[in-house]
């Protein structure tokens, strides 16, 4: 087993593949450092993410204040979108009748049924009146949410 000493110097020793030998400094480390002064950048390589600034540059357009959100909400188009309207209505109205039958104190069995058949009428629905999903706006090309 080594002793200490030998430990340390094996440990301080440059390291297989490192940019300095001995002292002197590499080329391409010289050729870094040159870059980063042409381009006004002082003192030692810190990593950065330019990445981000570019993505920005090109989802707001060249002038960032010229960016305009899409609209989320508007006018239903088609008769197929006037039924996706009713059916969401009707299923945000089955769930506050409910909650309101939940908290009543005698639940009479025809408010039950009619609330959970207007439930399920309106859930089922939506299958029928749902868009192709190629044509989903809000998917990217891999068919990811964005």
């Amino acid at each position: 087993m080594a002793n200490r000493a030998q430990r340390r110097a094996k440990g301080g020793a440059p390291q297989a593949g490192s940019r300095s030998h001995g002292g002197m400094i590499d080329e391409a480390s010289l050729q870094d450092r040159s870059l980063r002064l042409k381009e006004g950048r002082k003192g030692p390589w810190k990593p950065t993410s330019s990445e981000l600034k570019k993505y920005e540059e090109i989802a707001m357009g060249t002038d960032p204040n010229d960016f305009d959100p899409p609209s989320v909400i508007h006018a239903p188009h088609s008769v197929r979108n006037w039924f996706r309207l009713f059916a969401w209505i009707l299923i945000v109205v089955a769930a506050i009748a409910f909650f309101v039958i939940m908290w009543l104190p005698q639940r009479p069995l025809w408010a039950i049924i009619t609330v959970v058949a207007a439930l399920a009428v309106g859930v089922l629905s939506l299958f029928f009146v749902s868009g192709n999903p190629r044509n989903n706006p809000n998917l990217d090309q891999n068919g990811t949410a964005v």
